[in-house]
């Protein structure tokens, strides 16, 4: 799978998780959200600064921007 992929999808989740709009999650990550929808969609590569701010808004790990499904859902067991 392609990384950009997995963690647009990895984002995507956490944000529904939590709650949050792409709106929310770009104001506390300090990014805008056609940033957040194009990291979502994939089309984004971001820096590990920019991956580190998006799990500390999220309020996860910046590893489980990273973990494919199968880790995600054996880390969770």
């Amino acid at each position: 799978m392609d990384i950009r992929a997995l963690v647009g999808r990895n984002v995507r989740r956490a944000r529904i998780e939590k709650g949050l709009t792409q709106e929310d999650l770009a104001e506390r990550a300090g990014t805008s959200q056609f940033y957040i929808s194009s990291l979502e969609a994939g089309r984004r590569n971001p820096t590990v600064v920019t991956l580190a701010g998006l799990a500390q808004a999220l309020g996860v790990d910046h590893l489980d921007l990273l973990r494919p499904d199968s880790e995600s859902a054996v880390m969770d067991a």
